[in-house]
Protein backbone atom coordinates (compact mmCIF):
# COMPACT_ATOMS: atom_id res chain seq x y z
CA UNK A 1 0.00 0.00 0.00
CA UNK A 2 1.33 3.51 -0.97
CA UNK A 3 0.11 6.38 0.32
CA UNK A 4 0.64 10.03 -2.02
CA UNK A 5 -0.12 13.43 -0.13
CA UNK A 6 -0.20 17.04 -1.86
CA UNK A 7 -0.51 20.47 -0.64
CA UNK A 8 -1.44 23.64 -2.85
CA UNK A 9 -2.44 27.40 -1.87
CA UNK A 10 -5.33 28.62 -3.95
CA UNK A 11 -4.47 31.07 -6.91
CA UNK A 12 -6.73 33.25 -5.53
CA UNK A 13 -5.23 33.13 -1.90
CA UNK A 14 -2.42 35.32 -0.67
CA UNK A 15 -1.32 34.79 2.19
CA UNK A 16 -0.96 30.92 4.01
CA UNK A 17 -2.73 27.67 2.48
CA UNK A 18 -5.41 27.29 5.18
CA UNK A 19 -5.58 23.11 3.89
CA UNK A 20 -3.37 20.87 6.16
CA UNK A 21 -2.98 16.86 6.02
CA UNK A 22 -1.91 13.96 7.77
CA UNK A 23 -1.20 9.97 7.82
CA UNK A 24 -0.06 8.56 10.49
CA UNK A 25 0.90 5.11 12.09
CA UNK A 26 -2.10 4.49 14.37
CA UNK A 27 -1.51 0.32 15.13
CA UNK A 28 -0.47 -2.03 14.17
CA UNK A 29 -2.02 -2.60 10.73
CA UNK A 30 -4.09 0.87 10.87
CA UNK A 31 -3.53 3.90 9.30
CA UNK A 32 -5.01 7.63 10.21
CA UNK A 33 -5.33 9.54 7.40
CA UNK A 34 -7.24 13.24 7.21
CA UNK A 35 -7.32 16.46 5.63
CA UNK A 36 -8.69 19.48 7.31
CA UNK A 37 -9.94 22.87 5.81
CA UNK A 38 -9.34 26.47 8.06
CA UNK A 39 -12.57 28.50 7.35
CA UNK A 40 -11.60 31.47 5.45
CA UNK A 41 -14.29 33.57 7.50
CA UNK A 42 -12.47 32.49 10.75
CA UNK A 43 -9.79 34.45 12.45
CA UNK A 44 -5.99 33.45 11.55
CA UNK A 45 -8.19 30.51 9.49
CA UNK A 46 -4.52 29.05 8.89
CA UNK A 47 -3.88 28.26 12.70
CA UNK A 48 -7.03 26.04 13.25
CA UNK A 49 -5.94 23.45 10.07
CA UNK A 50 -2.90 23.51 11.63
CA UNK A 51 -3.33 22.79 15.09
CA UNK A 52 -6.44 20.03 14.87
CA UNK A 53 -3.70 18.34 12.63
CA UNK A 54 -0.71 18.59 14.78
CA UNK A 55 -3.20 17.44 17.86
CA UNK A 56 -4.78 14.37 15.48
CA UNK A 57 -0.69 13.59 14.89
CA UNK A 58 -0.26 13.44 18.84
CA UNK A 59 -3.25 11.19 19.26
CA UNK A 60 -2.16 9.10 16.52
CA UNK A 61 1.07 8.77 17.53
CA UNK A 62 -0.12 7.97 21.67
CA UNK A 63 -2.23 5.30 20.58
CA UNK A 64 0.12 3.40 18.43
CA UNK A 65 2.36 3.32 21.56
CA UNK A 66 0.04 2.30 23.74
CA UNK A 67 -1.09 -0.86 21.19
CA UNK A 68 2.46 -1.73 21.23
CA UNK A 69 2.36 -1.63 25.03
CA UNK A 70 -0.59 -3.23 25.66
CA UNK A 71 -2.40 -4.81 22.38
CA UNK A 72 -6.21 -4.12 21.74
CA UNK A 73 -8.55 -5.43 19.08
CA UNK A 74 -10.56 -1.99 18.58
CA UNK A 75 -12.26 -2.32 15.53
CA UNK A 76 -11.82 0.57 13.08
CA UNK A 77 -15.46 1.99 14.04
CA UNK A 78 -14.27 2.46 17.70
CA UNK A 79 -10.42 3.55 17.15
CA UNK A 80 -12.15 6.57 14.79
CA UNK A 81 -14.36 7.16 17.59
CA UNK A 82 -11.73 7.53 20.53
CA UNK A 83 -9.53 9.38 18.44
CA UNK A 84 -12.23 12.01 18.02
CA UNK A 85 -13.15 12.00 21.05
CA UNK A 86 -9.30 12.73 22.25
CA UNK A 87 -9.36 15.54 19.34
CA UNK A 88 -12.11 16.96 21.11
CA UNK A 89 -10.43 16.93 24.68
CA UNK A 90 -7.18 18.00 24.19
CA UNK A 91 -8.33 21.39 21.42
CA UNK A 92 -10.94 22.32 24.82
CA UNK A 93 -8.11 22.65 26.94
CA UNK A 94 -6.06 24.36 24.53
CA UNK A 95 -9.04 26.50 23.84
CA UNK A 96 -9.08 27.21 27.61
CA UNK A 97 -5.49 27.44 28.45
CA UNK A 98 -4.91 29.74 25.32
CA UNK A 99 -7.93 32.14 25.63
CA UNK A 100 -8.67 31.56 22.03
CA UNK A 101 -12.37 31.89 20.61
CA UNK A 102 -14.38 29.90 18.66
CA UNK A 103 -13.66 31.81 15.58
CA UNK A 104 -10.29 30.67 16.38
CA UNK A 105 -11.14 27.08 15.67
CA UNK A 106 -12.73 26.52 12.47
CA UNK A 107 -11.56 23.88 10.22
CA UNK A 108 -13.51 21.57 8.17
CA UNK A 109 -12.16 17.75 8.88
CA UNK A 110 -12.43 14.15 6.81
CA UNK A 111 -11.05 11.68 8.95
CA UNK A 112 -10.74 8.19 8.60
CA UNK A 113 -8.96 4.94 9.59
CA UNK A 114 -7.79 2.64 7.40
CA UNK A 115 -7.08 -0.86 8.19
CA UNK A 116 -4.14 -2.08 5.69
CA UNK A 117 -4.23 -5.72 5.38
CA UNK A 118 -7.89 -5.76 4.74
CA UNK A 119 -8.02 -2.83 2.73
CA UNK A 120 -11.22 -1.56 4.62
CA UNK A 121 -11.47 1.78 6.06
CA UNK A 122 -13.80 4.28 8.24
CA UNK A 123 -14.53 7.75 7.57
CA UNK A 124 -16.30 11.10 9.46
CA UNK A 125 -16.50 14.03 7.21
CA UNK A 126 -17.12 17.04 9.71
CA UNK A 127 -18.12 19.62 7.13
CA UNK A 128 -17.76 19.96 3.34
CA UNK A 129 -14.99 17.55 1.04
CA UNK A 130 -14.68 14.51 -1.46
CA UNK A 131 -13.99 11.20 -0.65
CA UNK A 132 -13.45 9.42 -3.80
CA UNK A 133 -12.99 5.70 -4.01
CA UNK A 134 -12.03 3.50 -7.44
CA UNK A 135 -13.67 5.98 -9.76
CA UNK A 136 -16.77 6.53 -7.51
CA UNK A 137 -17.59 10.17 -5.85
CA UNK A 138 -18.93 10.41 -2.43
CA UNK A 139 -19.03 14.41 -2.03
CA UNK A 140 -19.92 16.44 1.23
CA UNK A 141 -21.71 19.62 0.54
CA UNK A 142 -23.04 21.73 3.04
CA UNK A 143 -23.85 24.86 1.26
CA UNK A 144 -20.59 26.98 2.54
CA UNK A 145 -21.86 26.57 6.44
CA UNK A 146 -19.71 23.85 7.69
CA UNK A 147 -20.77 22.41 11.21
CA UNK A 148 -17.22 22.84 11.92
CA UNK A 149 -15.94 21.15 15.11
CA UNK A 150 -15.19 24.13 16.73
CA UNK A 151 -19.04 24.61 17.70
CA UNK A 152 -19.24 21.18 19.77
CA UNK A 153 -15.99 21.24 22.42
CA UNK A 154 -18.46 21.55 25.10
CA UNK A 155 -21.27 19.29 23.70
CA UNK A 156 -22.06 15.79 24.96
CA UNK A 157 -19.75 13.76 22.91
CA UNK A 158 -21.27 10.61 22.73
CA UNK A 159 -24.76 12.61 21.46
CA UNK A 160 -22.68 14.51 19.47
CA UNK A 161 -20.87 11.83 18.02
CA UNK A 162 -23.78 9.60 17.27
CA UNK A 163 -25.98 12.48 15.77
CA UNK A 164 -23.17 12.60 12.99
CA UNK A 165 -24.30 11.94 9.34
CA UNK A 166 -21.72 11.58 7.27
CA UNK A 167 -20.16 8.78 8.06
CA UNK A 168 -18.78 6.29 5.60
CA UNK A 169 -17.52 2.89 5.57
CA UNK A 170 -15.58 1.45 2.54
CA UNK A 171 -14.83 -2.31 1.97
CA UNK A 172 -11.90 -4.22 -0.21
CA UNK A 173 -10.60 -0.96 -1.86
CA UNK A 174 -8.11 -0.49 -4.29
CA UNK A 175 -7.34 3.12 -5.01
CA UNK A 176 -8.89 5.52 -2.18
CA UNK A 177 -8.61 9.69 -1.75
CA UNK A 178 -9.68 11.90 0.57
CA UNK A 179 -9.44 15.63 -0.70
CA UNK A 180 -10.29 19.45 1.06
CA UNK A 181 -13.08 21.08 -1.67
CA UNK A 182 -10.39 22.30 -3.57
CA UNK A 183 -10.76 19.78 -5.56
CA UNK A 184 -13.39 21.23 -7.26
CA UNK A 185 -11.44 25.15 -8.17
CA UNK A 186 -9.65 24.13 -10.85
CA UNK A 187 -9.52 27.21 -13.37
CA UNK A 188 -7.93 27.22 -16.31
CA UNK A 189 -6.89 30.71 -15.93
CA UNK A 190 -4.71 30.75 -19.45
CA UNK A 191 -7.29 29.75 -21.98
CA UNK A 192 -11.00 29.28 -20.65
CA UNK A 193 -11.90 27.18 -24.23
CA UNK A 194 -9.88 24.65 -23.32
CA UNK A 195 -11.16 24.35 -19.51
CA UNK A 196 -11.14 20.63 -18.60
CA UNK A 197 -14.60 18.92 -16.96
CA UNK A 198 -14.64 18.50 -13.53
CA UNK A 199 -14.84 14.98 -14.24
CA UNK A 200 -11.75 14.84 -16.29
CA UNK A 201 -10.01 16.83 -13.35
CA UNK A 202 -11.07 13.79 -10.61
CA UNK A 203 -9.94 11.45 -12.89
CA UNK A 204 -6.40 12.51 -13.88
CA UNK A 205 -5.90 13.29 -9.91
CA UNK A 206 -7.83 10.42 -8.24
CA UNK A 207 -7.63 7.33 -10.90
CA UNK A 208 -4.76 7.90 -13.33
CA UNK A 209 -2.04 6.28 -11.78
CA UNK A 210 0.71 7.13 -14.71
CA UNK A 211 3.75 8.31 -12.35
CA UNK A 212 2.94 6.74 -9.55
CA UNK A 213 6.46 5.03 -8.85
CA UNK A 214 7.55 8.84 -7.69
CA UNK A 215 7.20 9.74 -3.78
CA UNK A 216 6.41 13.15 -5.72
CA UNK A 217 3.21 11.31 -7.82
CA UNK A 218 0.68 13.91 -6.84
CA UNK A 219 2.91 17.30 -6.98
CA UNK A 220 3.60 16.08 -10.38
CA UNK A 221 -0.04 15.94 -11.39
CA UNK A 222 -1.09 19.27 -10.33
CA UNK A 223 2.65 21.08 -11.87
CA UNK A 224 1.45 19.25 -14.64
CA UNK A 225 -1.88 20.82 -14.77
CA UNK A 226 -0.58 24.30 -14.02
CA UNK A 227 1.75 24.30 -16.81
CA UNK A 228 -1.57 23.20 -19.26
CA UNK A 229 -3.24 26.77 -17.31
CA UNK A 230 -4.99 24.80 -15.02
CA UNK A 231 -4.73 26.74 -11.34
CA UNK A 232 -6.50 24.88 -8.62
CA UNK A 233 -8.00 28.23 -7.42
CA UNK A 234 -8.95 27.38 -3.98
CA UNK A 235 -6.59 25.53 -1.36
CA UNK A 236 -6.46 22.11 -2.05
CA UNK A 237 -5.30 19.07 0.51
CA UNK A 238 -4.91 15.22 -0.84
CA UNK A 239 -3.91 12.13 0.56
CA UNK A 240 -4.68 9.70 -2.20
CA UNK A 241 -4.16 5.48 -0.91
CA UNK A 242 -3.05 3.10 -3.76
CA UNK A 243 -3.22 -0.41 -2.66
CA UNK A 244 -1.11 -3.06 -3.89
CA UNK A 245 -1.66 -4.31 -6.81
Amino acid sequence: MKIYTTLNIGAFHTNYCEDFWIEEQVGTNKKLIAVLDGCTMGNESVFASILLGKILRHTAKRKFYEEFITPTSNDLQSTLKDIIKSLLKDTRNIKNQLGLEINELLSTLIIGVIETQRQVAEFLVIGDGLIFCDGKAFEFEQNDKPDYLGYHLDDDFEYWYESQNQKLSISHFKDLSICSDGIFSFKNLKNTTEQKSESEILAYLLLDKKGSRFDTFLDNKIRSLKDHGHYVTDDLAIVRVIADS
